[in-house]
């Protein structure tokens, strides 16, 4: 059964960083679009940052251009986001999908990890 399970997230201060995990089993990420969305209370979901497969060519939100990397680990399976200089309007929920690279469609979902900014 295909799976997605995030983690990583907690609580941290502004400017401060975190690394969230994307690990997937019953598939492999390298074929897929993995793509991190993040959901704050009151707010559409909002794509963060995407991987495609290989070339595993990237894509960012401007919100988190030049402070979020997304990253794969083929052998691991698993997708990263680093997160850099935090801040508090980053605070949501961040959730993992895999889109199919031929429709765009989301294939899995996680379940979302809490991420929250704050002093």
């Amino acid at each position: 059964q295909a799976q997605l399970v995030e983690s990583g997230g907690g609580l941290v201060q502004p400017g401060g960083s975190l690394r969230l995990s994307c690990a997937a089993s019953g598939f492999t990420v390298s074929m897929y679009t993995m793509t991190w969305y993040r959901q704050a209370p009151g707010k559409e979901r909002e794509l963060v940052a995407t991987i495609t497969s290989p070339p595993g060519s990237t894509l960012y939100a401007n919100s988190v251009k030049g402070r979020f990397t997304i990253s794969r680990d083929n052998a691991k399976n698993t997708v990263y986001l680093q997160m850099n200089s935090l801040k508090p309007e980053d605070t949501a929920v961040y959730l993992c999908a895999a889109k199919s690279p031929s429709s765009g469609a989301v294939r899995y979902w996680g379940q979302g990890t809490q991420v929250t900014v704050s002093s």
